[in-house]
């Protein structure tokens, strides 16, 4: 039966469909604007919770597994409070894995030809599997410079005195690379707000936002 010739200027009209059922709110609302409080919506973008935190009264303090092992968390702790004006919360362990470690250290991924040692795989070693520590300092504007001035340089040995670096740290950058590993240097804090935005993200994730009220 020959077919019936569609007339010009009539548009189709796709067949519609059972109507889609409206997304529920999430179970954990967020925030995205956490000083006006928690609305039930999903964010229009990825990271959206976070973007009005004030980062710049903030910094992620990572306690590296060897400052674990050593037993060294509380008193790491109790220096930064002791030296700069900032609380100390949000404690908890973490059982490192690898894409946290691989965002975390993303500069080291980027400059992996400067290294003597294949960064991933001394990454994994060093810390996947393994337990750190991490905690939130909160203070005033420029937070994360205030506590990253502590630490000290990043080779323990040489490190300042006075340093947290300088004064706990045991290892050295030269056996390290005579080892072929990355060195331990016990704690590693925020660079600066956007840093630390994403330092929270990696160890703490958007929905343990409501640490972040002052």
């Amino acid at each position: 039966m020959p077919r019936r010739p569609r007339r010009e200027g009539r548009p189709r009209v796709a067949r519609r469909g059972p109507a889609l059922a409206a997304r529920p709110p999430l179970a954990v609302p967020h925030a995205s604007r956490l000083r006006s409080g928690p609305v039930s919506r999903r964010p229009a973008a990825v990271g959206e919770v976070l973007t009005s935190v004030d980062w710049g009264r903030w910094s992620v303090i990572l306690l590296k597994p060897d400052c674990v092992r050593r037993g060294l968390v509380d008193t790491v702790l109790e220096r930064i409070t002791a030296a700069v004006s900032v609380s100390v919360r949000g404690q908890m362990d973490v059982t490192v894995t690898d894409w946290q470690i691989h965002v975390h250290y993303w500069d080291l991924l980027v400059g992996a030809d400067w290294f003597d040692c294949s960064v991933p795989a001394c990454l994994r070693k060093m810390y996947v599997g393994r337990q750190v520590a991490v905690a939130l300092a909160h203070g005033p504007a420029g937070t994360p410079r205030l506590v990253r001035d502590l630490l000290g340089h990043f080779d323990p040995a040489r490190a300042t005195k006075g340093t947290l670096r300088g004064d706990l740290g045991t290892d050295s950058l030269a056996a390290a690379q005579a080892e072929g590993r990355l060195v331990e240097n016990l704690v590693h804090t925020s660079d600066d707000a956007a840093a630390t935005c994403r330092d929270f993200g990696t160890w703490y994730g958007a929905k343990r936002h409501h640490l972040l009220t002052p």
